[in-house]
C-alpha cells in the first residue's frame, strides 16, 4: 500500500482541491485574540491592527473570526458528503482597554461552520495544562477576583450531511477498525491522558508562529473517523503533524500552509516515520495484549491476523501497517506500508 502526501504552500482558502474530494479535516487554526497571532490576523486586515491599538477587543475578536471564515468556506467546498472535520481551538484570556476577559473562541467557530451548513456532532475537551507559576489570576487567595485556569482546549466535530456510506463489506473499513477497550477511551467527551509531542521544534520562532498540537491528537483523530486509503486535510498545516499523523495511519493527506520554511521542518521529521510508525503501531497491540491478560478467558472471537482474542466481532479483522519507507518529489511525499510484523 503506498499513500501520498501533499504540500502546498499558499492560502487554503484559494485552494485547488476539487469539490468532494476531501475525507476528513483535522486542523488547528491560529486562535484570534492570542497575542502571538496578532500579526498573522493583522496582515490579512489592516483593521484587525487598529481595532487592538484602539483597545477595542470585541471588534478585532470578531474581525478575526471573519478572515478564518473563507477557510470554512473552502472547507465545506472540499468535504464530502458524510465527511467529518474536527477543529481544534482553544478560548483566549486577555486584558483589553484594562479588563481581564475571555474570548469564546470555541463558539464562534462552532457557529460559523454550522452556518456554513456542518452538522455539529458531541464534542471533545482535551485538558492542555500550564505549568506556568502565573497560570493563576486575579486576587491569589483572596476571593471574589481570581480567575480559573484554561486548561482545556476543544476539539470541535463536524458531520457533512448524513452519515457516510461505505461500500458494503469494504476490506479497508473492517481492517481500519480500533480495538473495544480504544473506543472506550477515545470516544470519551474528555481527555485528560494526551501525549506530549513526539518531537520538539527547535527552530528558533517557528515554535512561536506554530499551532502544532500533540501528535498523539490528530492520530486518534485520523483512526477515529477514517479508514486506510482516505484523504485527510489540514489547512492550517503548521509543521505538519496531522500529516504525519495521516502517514503513521495509513491515510493520503494534504497540507495548506502560508509560510514556505515550516516544509524544511516536515522535511527532518519525516526522516523518523518508519521507527515512529513501528512504536506506534507496537505501542497499540501491546496495550491490547495487556487488555487480554485482564479478561483472560472472556473474549470469545479471534483476531483473524494476529495471536489473540478481542472482544467484539467487529475486530476480527483488524490489520496495522507500518510506514517502510519515504520518498520526496519536490512538495510531494509517497509513503510505503507493508502489514506489521512483530
Amino acid at each position: 500500500m503506498e499513500t501520498e502526501h501533499e504540500i502546498h504552500v499558499g492560502d487554503a482558502s484559494r485552494s485547488s482541491l476539487p469539490d468532494d474530494s476531501i475525507d476528513l479535516v483535522v486542523t488547528s487554526p491560529p486562535y484570534p485574540m492570542i497575542e502571538m497571532w496578532d500579526d498573522l490576523f493583522a496582515a490579512s486586515n489592516p483593521e484587525i491592527e487598529s481595532a487592538l491599538e484602539r483597545e477595542d477587543g470585541d471588534a478585532a475578536f470578531e474581525l478575526m473570526h471573519d478572515e478564518l471564515a473563507s477557510v470554512w468556506a473552502e472547507l465545506v467546498r472540499v468535504l464530502k458528503p458524510g465527511g467529518i472535520a474536527v477543529i481544534n481551538v482553544g478560548d483566549a484570556t486577555r486584558k483589553v482597554d484594562g479588563t481581564f476577559q475571555l474570548f469564546p473562541n470555541h463558539s464562534r467557530v462552532l457557529g460559523r461552520l454550522r452556518d456554513c451548513g456542518l452538522r455539529p456532532l458531541p464534542d471533545i475537551l482535551w485538558r492542555k495544562p500550564s505549568n506556568r507559576l502565573t497560570k493563576f489570576m486575579g486576587s491569589g487567595m483572596l476571593p471574589p477576583n481570581a480567575y480559573t485556569a484554561l486548561e482545556h482546549e476543544y476539539l470541535l466535530v463536524f458531520r457533512n450531511g448524513d452519515p457516510r456510506d461505505l461500500e458494503p463489506g469494504s476490506d479497508r473499513r473492517y481492517e481500519s477498525a480500533y480495538f473495544w477497550e480504544e473506543r472506550n477511551e477515545w470516544f470519551s467527551d474528555l481527555w485528560v491522558e494526551v501525549r506530549g509531542e513526539i518531537q520538539e521544534l527547535d527552530h528558533g520562532d517557528l515554535r512561536e508562529r506554530s499551532a502544532a498540537f500533540p501528535f498523539e491528537l490528530p492520530y486518534r483523530l485520523v483512526s477515529m473517523f477514517s479508514v486506510y486509503g482516505d484523504t485527510v486535510l489540514d489547512p492550517f498545516w503548521g509543521t505538519g503533524t496531522t500529516s504525519l499523523a495521516a502517514m503513521v495511519a495509513g491515510r493520503h493527506s494534504v497540507g495548506y500552509e502560508l509560510e514556505e520554511e515550516f516544509t524544511s521542518v516536515f522535511e527532518e521529521r519525516v526522516e523518523s516515520v518508519p521507527e515512529l510508525s513501528r512504536d506506534v503501531v507496537g505501542t497499540r497491540l501491546d496495550e491490547h495484549r495487556e487488555f487480554v491478560r485482564e479478561h483472560d478467558g472472556t473474549l470469545k472471537y479471534d483476531s483473524r491476523h494476529y495471536d489473540f482474542p478481542v472482544k467484539t466481532a467487529q475486530e476480527r479483522d483488524i490489520r496495522f501497517y507500518e510506514v517502510t519507507d519515504v520518498t520526496r518529489d519536490g512538495t510531494r511525499f509517497v509513503a510505503t506500508h507493508e502489514p506489521y510484523r512483530e
